[in-house]
């Protein structure tokens, strides 16, 4: 029986490529993302496996369409091994002196209550199963602020950061185990929000999507016994 993943920010960046490689192993993936069209774009964008990956449009950031997402992910595939909480955002005026409220406030429900939904629906599965693995996709911004972030995206990481460790505190004893992965600079269309995008070449040596993927997937593969609890990658 083929293995379930479900990710989110499935129609670009980090989360297509996690998706197209896991497809590529057998697995079958539940693809969620704001659009449509994304989501059918990753599923046209592998030649094989096409048949695994199911999209299921879904704003991670309202705690009903999660729950929503969830019975149909669970109606269409019957069971989660993995759940990848790759979604995010960022704004363009993202100073402390430009913030808003409501700015501030996207930013968190987007990358840290979504994760947060997500994981609520998608527990009680593994628990009953004794077995699954959440993968956090983070950003080495969770870990120590810069000045290119901005003050909601870091919190929003921060947090991640302490949810992803607390699933580990509480939920090892029922088989659970969570990673976080904290890349640098990544090649995704989350770096045209920047104040100032960077460059062509700029990006080039960055990371790109394949490589945050792969980290994921050795999270993923690893026997059950074993843990990789945070994994921090960066250009070379």
């Amino acid at each position: 029986m083929s293995q379930v993943a479900v990710v989110t920010g499935a129609g670009s960046g980090v989360g297509r490529a996690i998706a197209v490689q896991l497809a590529a192993l057998g697995w079958k993936v539940a693809l969620i993302g704001r659009r449509l069209e994304t989501l059918e774009g990753t599923i046209k964008s592998i030649e094989e496996g096409v048949d695994r990956m199911k999209a299921f449009p879904c704003d991670v950031g309202d705690s009903n369409a999660v729950a929503q997402m969830a019975k149909d992910v669970l109606a269409a595939f019957g069971t989660i091994d993995v759940l990848v909480n790759s979604a995010g955002t960022n704004l363009a005026k993202r100073a402390l002196a430009d913030l808003t409220d409501e700015a501030f406030d996207e930013v968190v429900k987007i990358n840290l209550s979504g994760a947060f939904y997500c994981i609520r629906e998608f527990l009680p599965i593994m628990r009953a199963k004794k077995a699954g693995t959440i993968i956090n996709i983070i950003s080495d911004a969770g870990l120590r602020t810069n000045p290119v972030s901005g003050a909601a995206y870091v919190a929003s990481k921060f947090g991640l950061t302490g949810l992803n460790d607390t699933i580990n505190i509480e939920e090892r004893k029922n088989g659970i185990r969570a990673t976080a992965i904290f890349p640098g600079d990544i090649n995704t269309p989350l770096l045209d929000r920047r104040p100032v995008p960077p460059p062509p070449e700029a990006r080039q040596k960055m990371l790109q999507p394949e490589d945050v993927a792969a980290c994921a997937l050795l999270a993923i593969t690893l026997p059950h016994r074993a843990i990789v609890e945070h994994l921090v990658v960066r250009p070379a």
